[in-house]
């Protein structure tokens, strides 16, 4: 019979970069971590490094722009947990050809928000009667200081330059998904935040970024276990609220 009181933890796209931070700190937290990940060989050796620093770990197939393996992943989840405690929407992409609205190309800004927008409602979606079934449960979207339409606006911005039409405009739809689902589920004991992890060094900027990993996850986590009178519907980074 499954232990249904130990904590439960679905990261997406957590073989790697900020993803795999976050299970590692869950995981110190005392939750089993899923890591999802496409690549099922890439998420088993990350879960066995996990493993090898005493964290329960386990690799789950998931490709977020794929229905089969959300389906199956959630049956995985209620077959062997019953619930989940936390997701985390972190898998996302950035595109060659995506950027300035006049050049942009159609068909990564469309990918674009397959990935980093559908994928998340589409998985959230799934896993919602897992979260339902916890007690206080928390559902993170990975979102990013690009999706600010104020920031995108504010020409003293320092990433005002940075105009990429697919990848600003789904972490944008990222915040609106994490308002209206906090609104639906203002009743329940289910948080619903968005998280900005900053510019951090990974594979999604060929590691340009001057955070560390994991100054970059340290949100996404805190978000992730927040307390009982704990926000809903917010959108946050390390220094504290990012405005929409």
């Amino acid at each position: 019979m499954p232990d249904t009181t130990t904590k439960v933890a679905l990261i997406t796209g957590a073989n790697k970069g900020i993803g795999f931070e976050v299970a590692r700190q869950l995981g110190k937290a005392g939750f089993t971590v899923l890591l999802g990940a496409r690549n099922l060989d890439l998420g088993r050796k990350a879960a066995g490094i996990l493993e090898s620093e005493g964290i329960h770990a386990q690799a789950i197939e998931l490709d977020i722009i794929n229905a089969g393996t959300i389906e199956a992943a959630a049956k995985t989840i209620s077959t062997e947990f019953k619930k989940l405690d936390v997701l985390v929407n972190n898998a996302g992409i950035i595109l060659q050809g995506d950027g300035l609205p006049g050049a942009a190309s159609l068909d990564a800004v469309e990918t674009t928000f397959k990935t980093n927008f559908l994928g998340p409602v589409a998985v959230t979606q799934a896993m919602l009667p897992l979260l339902r079934e916890a007690p206080a449960a928390r559902i993170v979207n990975v979102s990013s200081g690009l999706g600010s339409i104020s920031q995108n606006n504010d020409p003293n911005w320092p990433y005002a330059q940075v105009k990429y039409l697919g990848y600003n405009g789904s972490k944008a739809a990222l915040n609106m998904f994490t308002v209206h689902l906090a609104w639906e589920l203002r009743d329940t004991n289910i948080k619903v935040n968005s998280a900005d992890p900053g510019y951090t060094a990974t594979d999604l900027n060929q590691n340009r970024g001057h955070q560390t990993i994991e100054e970059g996850a340290a949100e996404t986590v805190r978000l992730a276990l927040l307390p009982p009178d704990g926000p809903t519907g917010s959108f946050s980074d390390n220094a504290g609220s990012v405005p929409w």
